[in-house]
């Protein structure tokens, strides 16, 4: 095993999103069903801004973004979007800081990562900013300093906390296979070299020193093997998506230290099987892969398979509480 693998994660936590408006409650949901590995609820709910790509536009240094009909643009200068993007962070932490007092141990913030933002950002002229590799530079070194800063904003008011960047990528599979739509909708901008991409994802990694990285992605087919080489500690995926096809790839980033962050649990309301039944799949993998059934613990952090904002705030409770026994039940009984 590597020495990323090291790092003591908690055996499950959340993927991001969240029901409802109210940051206290949510996290309070959440500091109270994930005791030691906690993270920094998103409540899209709230309008634009609280989205995901409007949450970590309003992160970006020296870039402004606006919403317009189409979605996010960058703009001259910070607007009233930009405000109140960052003042909804403003309202998350502090509920972060208030509910965390004392706590030490992991703790995972998100972000959207460079190139799905890439992807959904416009620029001026319409199109993506995917379609403009200067701009995509520029776009990637503004993120990198944003999230250096959001970094030391958590660790100033969590100090005992172990900090877990998690890069929301959704759309990294699309760039690398020329899937992303241009803005007439007629054609899609060409595949971005993986060589670019992995340099991209390397350069935004490093502004967490030494401290872990994730990449998540509930879309299929995510890119495990390069998510390594640039750098990613961790892996949080779909769990269903995974065909038998992935075997090799998933036994190498196992043996190589890689952690999974395994999406079990459904993220909209529906019945849920017993706990054992949620992780019965994460089983048989390791047997098909001849992987050790102690090994299950320490490389598994269970999840549900996406974010929870179209989710009752109901059963985002009994999903979290759900994550936490599963994990319990492979701890227990790994074979």
């Amino acid at each position: 095993m590597s020495e990323n693998s090291q790092f003591r994660f908690g055996a499950a936590t959340g993927v991001g999103s969240m029901p409802g408006g109210d940051a206290r409650e949510a996290v309070k949901t959440v500091t109270g069903s994930f005791e030691d590995f906690p993270f920094l609820p998103e409540l899209p709910a709230r309008g634009p801004g609280a989205d995901m790509i409007g949450r970590t536009a309003g992160m970006l240094v020296e870039l402004y973004a606006r919403v317009e009909p189409s979605g996010w643009r960058i703009g001259d200068r910070p607007g009233r979007d930009t405000k109140r993007a960052r003042s909804w962070l403003g309202e998350d932490l502090d509920a972060l800081e208030e509910h965390t007092q004392g706590y030490e141990g992991p703790l995972k913030v998100q972000a959207v990562g460079p190139w799905t933002l890439a992807a959904q950002l416009e620029l001026r002229n319409g199109e993506v900013a995917l379609s403009d590799p200067g701009a995509c530079r520029d776009l990637t070194a503004s993120l990198a300093e944003g999230l250096r800063l959001h970094l030391a904003e958590v660790s100033r008011r969590v100090p005992g906390a172990r900090l877990v960047l998690q890069l929301d990528e959704p759309s990294l599979t699309d760039v690398l296979r020329g899937r992303v739509r241009s803005a007439s909708g007629y054609r899609t901008h060409r595949a971005v070299d993986r060589q670019l991409v992995e340099s991209g994802l390397r350069d935004v990694f490093g502004v967490h020193g030494d401290g872990p990285v994730v990449v998540h992605s509930c879309a299929p087919d995510v890119p495990f093997a390069l998510l390594r080489r640039a750098g990613a500690q961790a892996v949080s995926f779909d769990f269903s998506l995974l065909t038998e096809r992935d075997d090799e790839t998933i036994g190498e980033a196992v043996e190589s230290g890689t952690r999974l962050f395994t999406g079990v649990v459904p993220g909209t309301d529906g019945p849920l099987s017993d706990p054992a039944g949620s992780v019965m799949g994460v089983r048989t993998l390791w047997r098909r892969l001849g992987l050790r059934p102690g090994l299950l613990a320490e490389a598994v952090t269970v999840t549900p398979v996406c974010g929870l904002a179209g989710a009752s705030p109901e059963y985002a409770r009994t999903a979290y509480a759900h994550c936490v026994r599963a994990a319990r039940s492979l701890a227990d009984n790994p074979e």
